[in-house]
C-alpha cells in the first residue's frame, strides 16, 4: 500500500510473502520480462536490525541483484532521518499472497500492477545456470549417497525442497524444519 501511494506501478511479491534475499537478488537480475527493474527492497527479520526491537530490517539490492553500494545505503538512511510522515494509499484490497498470480490495482494512470510469483522459480534457474543439476542428480541418486538439509524453519525451506526433493530427486525426509514459521520453530 505504501509502494502504491508513492507512484510505484509494478510490484512482485513471493508467494506467501516470501521471498529469500538470493532468491531476491535472482529475480532482480533475471525476471524482466521487458521491465528492467532498478532494484529491489527485502524487508528482513534476519540479520539486519532495525524496528523497535532490533527484528527487523530493511535491505535494498540494486540492478545487479547485489547489495546498494554503501554510499546509496547512507543516502538512504540520511534520508530517513528526516521522515516526518508516509504515505499509504486507501482502497487498495488485499492481494491474495498463497497463489501465483497477477493482480491490477487501481486504474488508468494510477494502475499498478502486483504480481505474486512462485518465490523458487528465478532463483532455480539461476542456479541451473551456475550448477551442473544433472550431474548433481546423478550424485544424489546413488546408493552409497546421502544428505540432511535443515532449514531451521527460516525462509530458505521452500527453496531446499524445490532443489533437493523436486529438481535433484531427494527424498523428502532430506529437508528437515523446511516449513517456514515466524518465529523459526521456537516458542
Amino acid at each position: 500500500k505504501m509502494a502504491v501511494a508513492n507512484g510505484v506501478k509494478k510490484i512482485w511479491v513471493g508467494k506467501d510473502g516470501l521471498l529469500s534475499t538470493p532468491a531476491m537478488s535472482a529475480v532482480i537480475r533475471t525476471r524482466a520480462g521487458g521491465f528492467v527493474p532498478f532494484g529491489g527492497f527485502i524487508l528482513s527479520a534476519s540479520h539486519n536490525p532495525g524496528g523497535i526491537d532490533e527484528d527487523f530490517g530493511i535491505k535494498f539490492n540494486g540492478e545487479n541483484g547485489g547489495p546498494a553500494p554503501e554510499k546509496v545505503t547512507d543516502l538512504v538512511y540520511k534520508h530517513t532521518t528526516q521522515i516526518s510522515e508516509y504515505k499509504i494509499a486507501k482502497g487498495v484490497p488485499e492481494i491474495d499472497l498463497t497463489t501465483a498470480a497477477k493482480f491490477m490495482v487501481g486504474e488508468g494512470d494510477a494502475a499498478v500492477e502486483v504480481e505474486v510469483i512462485d518465490s523458487t522459480e528465478d532463483h532455480v534457474n539461476l542456479l541451473k545456470q551456475c550448477f551442473d543439476f544433472e550431474m548433481i542428480k546423478k550424485l544424489a541418486a546413488r546408493p552409497d549417497f546421502s544428505m540432511v538439509y535443515d532449514s531451521m524453519h527460516g525462509v530458505q525451506g521452500p527453496y531446499a525442497r524445490k532443489v533437493m526433493c523436486e529438481e535433484l530427486g531427494l527424498p523428502e525426509s532430506s529437508c528437515l524444519n523446511a516449513v517456514p514459521k515466524e518465529d523459526f520453530g521456537g516458542a
